[in-house]
Order: structure tokens, then sequence, then C-alpha cells
């Protein structure tokens, strides 16, 4: 954990955010748009067999990369306007929800990472105490109180209806909120990272930052039967995943896992993983999965996505080339100018 004295590091973002990873939703395709030519070429023999084929559809597609390419270029000055705006204008209804406390926590989790803490703690001992999934390497746990969730979902949802201005997660979730411009940062995030999930990532992970774990991005997400109902196969732009389910009451919806993302997705089996209230999957970043649909109801999901810098500042899990940095606020996408080899070559496959 970070402690009085300890200087916090610069963070940086990846150049290739502007340019990688743009999520087309009509075609269910991730893209990558440096020149109209190099877009052209690349992508609309693929688009055509989508069923993009008319030079209306085309230009449609390029109008929304436009639109997504400002908006992540505008990101950081957008981002400051509405934390600052939230504090002006937003009053919470559980102001205590914000700062993390044991009586929040399921007592299993606190036993876990009790355990994790220990001298003689290691991997095999900590494998007795968790459930291990379908898919390799993916653990469900109990996080939070049942209670706790209901007043989360309950501080989310007045958060919703407030005029405070918004920003959603990700260009694949259009129902949801950003934590750190609603304030969640200093007092729980960040020491749920540091205090409680990194112990376990260091055991789990080695192989992937799990000691190192430094920074976090952390959002909500909402499906609803109006809304988002599933959520598309892809890998997150994180060493570790936490995915914690919070409510309300839903049918359907469950998780599924493929390979990780250097595997073909044409060798690649996807196992289905049941996503329980107030539990936690615990996975690797670059392990691609996906939402299934709910069939009904409402659901609320916790997202915390776990950076490394020490892994990701050798290779961008985004773009896979060495970073081209450019400043950003906060924790922006977790790289530092530190150039200290990373103790692992790669996350293991496997």
């Amino acid at each position: 954990m970070t402690t009085e004295g300890d200087v916090k590091p610069q963070f940086y973002i990846c150049n290739c955010f502007t340019t990688d990873n743009i999520f087309l939703e009509d075609y269910k395709l991730h893209v990558r748009f440096v020149s109209e030519q190099q877009f052209r070429l690349d992508y609309q023999p693929l688009l055509e067999r989508l069923g993009c084929v008319t030079d209306r559809k085309f230009e449609d597609v390029l109008e929304k990369i436009s639109q997504e390419v400002d908006r992540r270029r505008r990101l950081g000055e957008t981002s400051a306007e509405r934390a600052a705006a939230r504090k002006d204008t937003y009053r919470p209804l559980h102001p205590h929800v914000y700062h993390l406390q044991e009586s929040h926590l399921a007592p299993k989790f606190k036993q876990i990472v009790e355990y994790c803490r220990r001298d003689d703690a290691g991997e095999d001992g900590l494998l007795e105490l968790l459930e291990e999934e379908a898919a390799p390497r993916v653990y469900r746990f109990p996080v939070f109180e049942k209670s706790f969730c209901e007043e989360l979902v309950e501080e989310l949802e007045h958060f919703e209806r407030s005029p405070a201005p918004k920003g959603r997660p990700n260009t694949m979730n259009h129902y949801g909120i950003l934590l750190d411009e609603l304030g969640f940062d200093d007092g729980f995030v960040t020491p749920l990272r540091e205090r409680y999930l990194r112990p376990l990532a260091s055991l789990l992970y080695p192989d992937c930052g799990g000691p190192s774990l430094d920074s976090h991005k952390a959002f909500a997400v909402k499906y609803d039967m109006n809304e988002d109902l599933d959520l598309t196969y892809h890998y997150d732009n994180a060493e570790v995943t936490l995915n914690v389910s919070l409510g309300k009451q839903f049918t359907e919806g469950n998780l599924y896992f493929g390979d990780m993302r250097q595997v073909p997705v044409s060798d690649t089996e996807c196992s289905e993983v049941e996503h329980r209230v107030t539990e936690g999957l615990l996975h690797r970043g670059q392990h691609m999965h996906g939402a299934l649909p709910i069939s009904s109801g409402q659901r609320w999901n916790l997202i915390v996505w776990m950076r490394a810098s020490r892994e990701r500042n050798r290779l961008c899990p985004m773009c896979n080339r060495t970073p081209s940095l450019a400043a950003a606020e906060g924790f922006a996408d977790g790289f530092t100018e530190r150039s200290e080899a990373p103790a692992n070559a790669s996350c293991a496959l496997t």
C-alpha cells in the first residue's frame, strides 16, 4: 500500500489509445484507424462481408470512428470537467460507501486475504480456499456483504438519476459509471487493490504482474432489458481483472471465457461461468471473455482493471508494441517512465 512519504509516479497513456481498439458496435468488430486509406485497405473487405455494403453505411462507420477518436483525445479534459461538476452538483445518498470498511467485506474474503498476507502463504494453500471455475485460472470468491452491494447499487442509481454529467466506461458499455469521476478512487478502490487484491494476485498471477499491481481503472456497468443486454467477446486493458456481481435481480447473463488473446479464435473453446451476486471473478486481463444476455431483470457489476507498470512498460497490451507515452491525468492507462525489466517475459497462456 502507498504510505506517507511515497511519491506517486506520473502515469501515462500509450499513444495507441486514439487509434487502436475502436469498437464498431454494429459489426461487433474492434478496429485500428490511422487514416482513411489505411482503414479502407485493412477493413473494407471484412466490413462488406459483415453487411457494410453501401457507401452510406461506410460513411456512417467513418463518422462514428471520427466521433470516438475525438472523444478519446478530449477525454482527460472532459473527465476533469465532469468530476468538478459532480462535486458542485451531486449529493451522495450513502456517503459511507465511498470509504472501504472491513464491515463491507465478506468474511470468507477476509479469511482468504489474511492467508495471503502470511509469510508462509503459497499458491497451493490459497487454492484450497478458492473455487476454480471451468475456465483456466479463473477464480470465484465472495467479496462484499449483500447489504453493502444493495447500498452501492442504490448510490449508483441515485447518481444515474441526478443531473450531474456522466462519462461512460468504454465503447462497449453504454450504461455504467466511471468510479474515479464519482470520487471512489482514493477511499475505496485504491485500498481495495493495495490491501486486499494485490496480496491475492501476487500468489495467483506472479507471471502477469500480480505482485506489482500499481494502478487501476474501476467502473460499474449496468445490464437491463431496455439497455445493454450483453457484452461482446473481448479482452481487458489490464493485467488482472476483478468482476463483482452487485445485483439486482436478473436471470441468465452468465460470463463465458475462451483462451488468452494470443490464441486464434478458431482454436478456442469457451466455458460458461455463473455470476452470483456478492461474488467476484478474478482473471487475467488478457483472457478473452464476454457476457451472455440477461433474459429478465437488471444487473450491476463492479469492474476493476488492475495494471502493473512493470509489465506494460515493456509491451502495450492493446497494440502489442513498445508503448509510446503521452502524459495524462490520474492513473491514466498505467504506464510509467520506469524502465526496470519485468521479472517474467510474458503472462502464461495456460
